[in-house]
């Protein structure tokens, strides 16, 4: 994975602009305020390729990311209860115009879960979206740094027996702060673009 030349392609917030794919397309997906701009970060070793607010809700379009040889997808943030219903029903619209357009288009989905919570109730719906759609996924728990190090083997295991019925191909322990996971994380990228 080359991300010396990673570099922001487009957004795109209708999906009639969807592009068709072109390359494998690792996609990012989870709750307003998860961490995924931040793990896209970590990810490419840049600080701000991605913007990260504190504001939840602020990714409202599907963004590329060109690293290399293939696209990064983050998906707009779901599960944010101020974002307006109207607003709440176009992000739907267009998450499941990305995935019904070319089903195969997601070589690998990155769902996002913070390592602190058991996963909220909008979290299991996507647990069960990518399951009924054999959608081939891998659990990334996000800010291990807030945990103690003698809670990550329970943490791990706990996530995995919750993701697994849900046809899950592994779960990793991350932190977009000390960069605990991310060579794992860039392992199973590369091994899935690859294929």
């Amino acid at each position: 994975m080359n991300t010396a030349k990673a570099e922001f392609k487009a957004a795109y917030g209708i999906s009639s602009q969807l592009p068709d794919p072109v390359c494998p397309e690792i996609v990012f997906s989870g709750r307003s305020n998860v961490g995924k701009s931040s793990i896209i970060n970590k990810l490419c070793n840049r600080r701000n390729l991605a913007r990260v607010s504190s504001t939840p809700g602020k990714t409202a379009t599907i963004n590329f990311y060109e690293i290399g040889d293939l696209f990064f997808v983050d998906l707009p943030g779901y599960g944010y209860a101020k974002t307006a219903r109207g607003e709440r029903q176009r992000w739907d619209e267009l998450i499941n115009s990305y995935f019904e357009r070319s089903p195969e288009r997601c070589t690998l989905l990155l769902q996002l879960l913070d390592s602190r919570h058991d996963p909220s109730a909008d979290d299991r719906m996507m647990l069960e979206y990518l399951a009924h759609y054999q959608i081939p996924f891998v659990a990334v728990l996000t800010k291990a740094d807030k945990l103690k190090k003698s809670q990550y083997a329970a943490v791990v295991t706990h996530f995995t027996e919750i993701c697994a019925p849900y046809g899950c191909s592994g779960v990793v322990l991350t932190s977009s702060e000390k960069g605990d996971g991310i060579a794992e994380l860039t392992e199973i990228i590369e091994r899935f673009a690859e294929q």
